[in-house]
């Protein structure tokens, strides 16, 4: 068994009002590379953002009275601050120089996931809007366009609780689902799984970063190809929600 990991390269710096699905093929086949049912393309969140014109200019922002104490306690940016605050339902912890939030989406992460790399500078970006919507948009123009079923997955760099290091996590999702329940199943000494549950999605991401890395790659595309179980997860209809535990059930906050 294996899964092959293919990035492509030719990918130019987007821009507002780009078509993201022309962009893929296009360079997909400058690659020599044709899509192929079953393929699963993770798609940076950096691209999504910039084709939606999802960014603020830092120098537009007006920050508020608790963005200016915020800054004070964390060392951060005050008109940062304010677009985290707008892009968040809570503060969950702060500290010196972080700020873990529950965005919009109901994601937990640093500073709402606001990002200011690989963008021009004095600008902010925020996370997609609605990235299942996103996602599902795509991977409906790549179908069109190659007759073939495909999956789509935006991904985004995070940390994790507890551990050191970012990872790739997917934050909207069309094609797959997202969990997959494997209770039920039985294990190699024949004991039935009882509350098994793999966040497949995010073990995909995770593998596409590997590819597209975090500084200047410049591989914000990754086409997952030979993923043995595509097939059996196979959902139109799914998003990345299933994967956000509720709040009464976490026992982190």
């Amino acid at each position: 068994m294996e899964i092959n990991l293919i990035g492509l390269t030719h990918i130019p710096l987007v821009t507002e009002g780009d078509v993201l699905s022309d962009l893929i093929l296009k360079s997909a086949d400058l690659e020599d590379i044709t899509l192929a049912n079953g393929d699963i393309l993770v798609v940076a969140e950096t691209l999504i953002s910039k084709a939606e014109g999802n960014f603020v200019d830092l120098k537009s922002v007006n920050p508020s009275i608790d963005a200016i104490n915020i800054a004070n306690k964390t060392g951060k940016d005050p008109k940062l601050v304010e677009i985290i605050l707008q892009e968040s339902n809570e503060i969950v912890r702060m500290g010196s120089d972080f700020i873990v939030t529950e965005t919009h989406h109901g994601f937990i992460c640093a500073n709402a996931g606001i990002d200011e790399s690989n963008i021009d500078s004095g600008k902010a970006k925020p996370m997609p809007v609605n990235p299942d919507k996103s996602a599902n948009q795509l991977r409906n123009k790549l179908e069109e366009s190659t007759g073939k079923e495909l999956a789509v997955i935006i991904s985004d760099t995070q940390g994790r609780p507890f551990r050191e290091g970012a990872v790739g996590v997917a934050i909207g999702v069309s094609g797959i689902n997202s969990l997959w329940n494997r209770q039920g199943e039985m294990d190699l000494y024949g004991r039935e799984l009882q509350i098994t549950q793999i966040a497949v999605v995010d073990e995909l991401a995770a593998a596409a970063s590997l590819i597209m890395g975090q500084a200047d790659e410049g591989i914000p595309v990754v086409i997952i190809r030979g993923y043995s179980s595509f097939n059996k997860l196979r959902n139109t209809f799914n998003g990345v929600k299933s994967l956000i535990r509720p709040k009464k059930f976490d026992a982190f906050r």
